[in-house]
């Protein structure tokens, strides 16, 4: 059975979720944030948060297991990643989804040692957004160079 199109739909449909979530809260969110007053950021945050961390982490998890299934597809473009462009790219982008993963490790853990300041949540949240809006450019790049 070729799993290659569950995986694709499960890949974008968690990457939807996640880059989603990301994209509103860097574009919309963290500007409008700091225009509100402080008692409806603080009922926006506690409405707005538990949902964010009850869905996020299963997107994220839907994200990195479907990635590793498509990526053992096309594995054999990570033996000499150099050779081709594609292998270029899906290095590229393999390791921007490692430094995103690595961010929200670190995001967590700084949430539950009480560290993770608002201006530090920013920095997070925007490294976050660009490294994402880097792979999906870089995932619609390796199938085109690649003809």
């Amino acid at each position: 059975m070729n799993t290659y199109p569950l995986l694709l739909v499960l890949h974008l449909l968690a990457a939807f979720v996640f880059v989603g979530t990301v994209t509103f809260e860097v574009l919309f969110l963290e500007p409008v944030h700091k225009r509100l007053p402080a008692e409806v950021r603080k009922a926006l945050g506690s409405q707005l948060g538990p949902r964010v961390r009850s869905v996020v982490p299963w997107a994220v998890l839907v994200l990195y297991l479907a990635g590793l299934g498509l990526a053992w597809q096309y594995r054999g473009a990570l033996v000499s990643p150099g050779s081709s462009p594609f292998g270029i790219l899906f290095s590229l982008k393999i390791l921007l989804a490692l430094s995103v993963l690595a961010h929200v490790v670190t995001a967590l853990t700084m949430a539950r040692r009480k560290r993770l300041t608002p201006e530090r949540q920013r920095r997070i949240h925007r490294s976050v957004f660009c490294h994402m809006v880097a792979i999906v450019i870089l995932a619609k790049l390796m199938f085109y160079v690649n003809g």
